[in-house]
């Protein structure tokens, strides 16, 4: 069953990419037939249904049913169906009509399907009897997915009303994002870390205080995106107290982390070492550039370009999330390794860095009102290459056989 959901997810990615290939060859060419900013719409919806959440419930009902030592995937099954299917909805509707009636049914579904599925799961995790630290970050997850929603529906209100605000619209956008990877997707994956960790863990007390470092500063986090709106002094410094508490939170992970030996004595260690570290390194890089987004005038050059906030966004989706979760599905031999996997990971992985790279550049010179010469061609050729990583992952994941 778990294969089935991970093939099932990979295949979903793949799509990503190759949707991220045609965003970025109608910015460097000509491709009068795709509404660009349409298409848009449904590679983050897709991305943010079909395969961040279509994977992070796969993991989750999973992990619990190993702790529980009972099988809900039958119980979630529905569930899972029913995430699926609204995923494709919103990725068939929105490049055809952009904002409009089945669009927004279907991103509505999604919601819906996401709040029983937080409560069935919630209710599932109170059942069991079990007082576990993982179960604090998946119920956290939840409820900030939740939260996000609101974001949502008042963005679809906007789209749909042709309401023209911007700063109403910019901070619907910018809680729908915050609430959705630093909220459900980060509490979603650190919860599987701490799932991993929890029986090796000595200092109990302490992943209990970073977990509420996370969680208390995840909601004035938030305003790290409106600080150019001109906030009050005292909110001001209580986004200063949130960033900085995140990052400590992390410091005080990391020294946990480095206590527990997580990575499986498999032949698959050395890839998902390498992922974790990664993600590790990305997560470090995200929180030191939010902590630092809290001076003044940095935060008017991060959220007045586009390509740093996009690649500000990559670096989380890509980086942390997928990075990581490619590494636990590894770690947990959920897959076989073979040369084609093998191939295509490696060749992901350099497309996400080289994306990164360009991103960071085109960035840079924006901020000084300067172009690239050939700046489009070259992330062209980046989100290619992480297509082609893509689609040799899935080839060498599909050709293996389900292992137990």
């Amino acid at each position: 069953m778990i294969q089935k959901w991970i093939r099932i997810c990979f295949l979903n990615l793949l799509i990503v990419a190759l949707l991220g290939v045609v965003l970025r060859y109608k910015i460097a060419f000509s491709l009068p037939i795709i509404n660009q900013k349409h298409l848009l719409h449904g590679h983050s919806h897709f991305a943010f249904s079909g395969w961040i959440t279509q994977i992070l419930m796969v993991l989750m009902i999973h992990q619990f049913s190993q702790k529980s030592k009972q099988d809900y995937f039958k119980k979630f099954n529905y569930l899972l169906w029913g995430n699926l299917i609204t995923a494709y909805g919103m990725l068939i509707s929105f490049p055809l009509q952009g904002y409009g009636l089945f669009s927004i049914s279907f991103s509505t579904l999604s919601i819906i399907n996401a709040y029983i599925f937080g409560y069935q799961f919630w209710k599932a995790l109170n059942k069991s009897g079990l007082q576990l630290n993982s179960f604090l970050w998946f119920k956290a997850g939840i409820l900030f997915n939740i939260i996000s929603s609101f974001g949502a529906f008042s963005l679809a209100y906007i789209m749909a009303t042709f309401t023209n605000n911007q700063t109403t619209y910019l901070m619907s956008v910018y809680g729908f994002l915050h609430f959705q990877y630093n909220g459900w997707f980060f509490f979603g994956i650190t919860g599987l870390l701490i799932g991993v960790m929890e029986n090796k863990i000595i200092n109990k007390g302490r992943l209990q205080l970073i977990f509420w470092m996370f969680s208390l500063s995840c909601i004035p986090a938030y305003l790290l995106s409106t600080l150019w709106l001109q906030l009050p002094t005292v909110l001001f410094m209580l986004v200063i107290i949130a960033a900085t508490g995140q990052f400590v939170a992390w410091i005080l992970l990391i020294i946990e982390i480095r206590k527990c030996k997580i990575i499986n004595t498999t032949n698959f260690k050395t890839y998902a070492q390498w992922l974790f570290t990664l993600a590790a390194i990305s997560l470090s890089i995200k929180l030191l550039l939010q902590l630092f987004s809290t001076i003044p005038m940095l935060s008017q050059i991060a959220f007045g370009f586009r390509p740093i906030v996009i690649g500000y966004l990559h670096l989380m989706l890509l980086g942390v999330i997928t990075i990581f979760t490619i590494g636990y599905v590894i770690n947990a031999g959920f897959i076989q390794i073979n040369k084609y996997f093998t191939s295509g990971l490696i060749v992901f992985i350099v497309g996400i860095i080289v994306n990164q790279l360009f991103l960071m550049i085109q960035g840079i010179y924006a901020m000084k009102y300067i172009g690239v010469p050939y700046i489009n061609e070259a992330l062209l050729i980046a989100a290619s290459t992480m297509f082609t990583g893509m689609l040799l992952l899935n080839y060498g994941n599909f050709k293996s056989k389900y292992t137990k």
